[in-house]
């Protein structure tokens, strides 16, 4: 049809406008092919020019293909080129510190990054190798940087690349130094971005200085000094960084705060951006911990730790004496860390997010602990408290935790992992567990039963459709208990909350992948002591929660 030529004439002279413009033959070469096997490559290249990446919850992620609606060395000279512009329009000075992980195309798109600041007259400072997300928050901080840039995609799937964007002090202020960036720095370099011209015209300076091996020893031991220096470290760990960044920093921390190392999965312990024993490299997908769940078996750990690919992240499994090992939810870690904090006198705020349980809300007001409640996303997290309440402790149910913000202002798989390590030791000494703590708090508060409907879409509109149904159609009733409230964040958020006397959901559309989520919590009280009956309550009570939603939301 005519039309379709027509799109098709549009498409294809974008994309010779991109090739003229693209500096790295490689991705020029992938293009042409493309634009070769036209017309029946149409959709695919509509897809590629569909439209820019923009910055987003986690700054820049996406494929990594050829095209403005990927990750490729283009892309990123022109996010690099517009990040720089931005910070000196804002008037930002001191250096821009660079990082990356190990996946395919982080180490280019970071040395490029550093030519990019160069060629504006700015310094830039490249650690030393593929490291730790939490690395690069700390050395935004500790270096006095203006802003740092970590290329990683996180737990994403191998075929992603991304780019994180963190302000130091200078223009993210006191609750945002070394934190991710929040608007409006957000729509501000998007407008940058989009300003840059011609890519040939983009000057590129000398490479930067890579730093040394100091940075890292510096976080180390200050990751190390998060714990107490004298408690117990009788504890043997089993532990994976899922083909990830974090295994050298992890096991260095470890060893500096007197632990004994621990023990890491063979067929994951390297760095390999093809995740070969994954089918998806976050420790929350079934499976991605089996290997983990192995070693700990065969070795009798204590305890099971996973990281994320780059570290942020930190997942627990306990042995678990009427199901063997389980994976504890991001939750009940986060309480587990808040309870242990506050055990242990550390005065200050502690909060989370609305998609998280309620049950630090009940132990803050309990212990009389300033308390606060963000938006989803550690950037909104960190830039809780301040004045006579900073923030202590953060954490999200998606296996984030932030037990030091003076030492990363961020979600932190290292120190996290650490500090459960120093809980789970001290209760060990006792003769008690992490599951024996939970049942304490459950009988003290009650069992806040947490989960997740999540579903993983093809089509972005599937997600637009679901959250238009529910906002059309709020049920009247949940659990048979009448719905005593319907909260609608739009425009502030794609949110919409639903409680009732005893349970609570949270709807939304996933910020960093093609998902939907709803976040369920059933509050069940324990009846004459008995956890363990209240559990079985909360489990059937959340199953049939999880139907109900999945029918109101059409899926």
């Amino acid at each position: 049809m005519p039309a379709d030529t027509t799109d098709i004439d549009d498409i294809r002279e974008q994309a010779r406008r991109w090739l003229d413009d693209d500096p790295d033959p490689a991705s020029r070469a992938e293009l042409q092919a493309v634009l070769d096997r036209l017309p029946t490559s149409a959709p695919e290249l509509a897809d590629r020019f569909a439209g820019p990446l923009t910055f987003g919850t986690a700054g820049l992620r996406g494929p990594l293909r050829a095209g403005p609606n990927g990750m490729n060395l283009a892309v990123v000279t022109q996010a690099a080129a517009g990040l720089v512009g931005w910070l000196a329009a804002q008037g930002g000075s001191g250096p821009l510190v660079i990082g990356y992980d190990a996946r395919h195309g982080s180490r280019q798109f970071a040395e490029r990054t550093a030519q990019v600041a160069t060629g504006a007259g700015r310094p830039a400072l490249l650690l030393p190798r593929p490291l730790p997300t939490p690395v690069l928050a700390y050395a935004v901080r500790h270096l006095g940087a203006v802003a740092g840039v970590m290329v990683t995609a996180s737990h994403n799937p191998p075929q992603d690349n991304g780019y994180k964007v963190y302000l130091g002090a200078d223009l993210g202020g006191e609750l945002g130094a070394g934190a991710q960036i929040v608007p409006p720095a957000d729509a501000g370099i998007e407008a940058a971005i989009r300003a840059v011209g011609p890519l040939a015209e983009v000057p590129l300076g000398p490479p930067g200085q890579v730093l040394g091996d100091d940075l890292v020893a510096s976080y180390v031991e200050r990751a190390a000094a998060v714990i107490a220096p004298d408690g117990p470290r009788d504890l043997a760990v089993a532990y994976t960084p899922l083909h990830g960044v974090g295994a050298a920093v992890l096991t260095a921390a470890f060893a500096r705060a007197g632990f004994p190392v621990p023990g890491v999965v063979p067929e994951q312990a390297e760095p390999d951006p093809a995740f070969p024993t994954v089918s998806f490299p976050n420790p929350e997908e079934p499976g991605a911990v089996d290997l983990l769940v192995a070693l700990a078996e065969s070795t009798g750990a204590d305890l099971a730790i996973a990281n994320d690919p780059d570290a942020d992240r930190c997942a627990v499994a306990v042995r678990d004496a009427a199901t063997g090992w389980r994976m504890l939810r991001g939750d009940e870690v986060g309480v587990l860390l808040a309870d242990h904090l506050m055990r242990r006198g550390v005065t200050g705020l502690y909060a989370t997010t609305i998609v998280s349980s309620s049950l630090l809300r009940a132990m803050c007001a309990a212990r009389d602990v300033p308390y606060d409640e963000t938006l989803t996303g550690f950037k909104w997290i960190v830039r809780a408290g301040g004045g006579s309440a900073p923030l202590v402790f953060g954490y999200e149910e998606a296996l984030g935790y932030c037990v030091a913000p003076d030492h990363v202002r961020d979600k932190d798989g290292i120190t996290a992992a650490l500090t459960v390590a120093e809980l789970a030791a001290g209760l060990k000494a006792e003769g008690r567990t992490l599951t024996d703590r939970l049942d304490e708090l459950a009988a003290e508060f009650g069992v806040h039963h947490t989960d997740q409907l999540s579903v993983r879409v093809d089509d972005l509109r599937e997600i637009a459709a679901a959250m238009a149904r529910i906002r059309a159609a709020i049920p009247t009733a949940l659990l048979g208990h009448p719905v005593t409230s319907a909260q609608d964040l739009l425009p502030e958020a794609d949110v919409v909350i639903l409680r009732t006397g005893a349970a609570r959901v949270v709807i939304r559309p996933s910020g960093t992948e093609p998902k939907l989520k709803a976040y369920l919590e059933v509050v069940e009280p324990v009846a004459d002591g008995d956890v363990a009956a209240a559990r079985a309550r909360a489990t059937e009570a959340v199953a049939a929660l999880r139907a109900e939603i999945a029918a109101a939301l059409g899926l």
